[in-house]
């Protein structure tokens, strides 16, 4: 009795459109293309610089501030590298710095290394 009914042209009809559209949605899925791309995850070694003779360029109108600070670093800093410093502990930073074993960092407005300087603050990646 159950395949009396289901051999009705009603129903017949229904499941033919049913399977073409099933069909059909199969058929636009399998047409999907993505292109080649990369992923990857991985790890290295990061290591820091050496930073030695700290020449502080005095402003000469007021010797308590600097308009640059020069240092030799190591490992040189490679053409494409960049460095910036600040004297007060991340507020204000400098202009970016020259790149190579000796770096010259400039500021737009004079720092001050008066009393309340106490630190120099090197940030450098190649």
């Amino acid at each position: 009795m159950v395949f009396r009914s289901l051999r009705s042209p009603r129903r017949l009809a229904a499941i033919a459109v049913f399977s073409i559209v099933a069909v059909s949605a199969l058929g636009f899925a399998a047409t999907n293309t993505v292109p080649a791309t990369n992923a990857g995850d991985g790890s290295n070694t990061v290591s820091g610089y050496t930073i030695t003779n700290v020449h502080y360029n005095l402003n000469p109108s007021n010797p308590a501030t600097a308009n640059s600070v020069t240092f030799d670093i190591s490992p040189a800093l490679p053409s494409g590298g960049t460095a910036h410093v600040s004297f007060d502990g991340g507020t204000t930073w400098s202009n970016a710095c020259s790149t190579g074993t000796t770096i010259t960092c400039t500021f737009t407005t004079p720092q001050s290394i008066g009393a309340s300087f106490t630190s120099l603050r090197v940030v450098a990646a190649q």
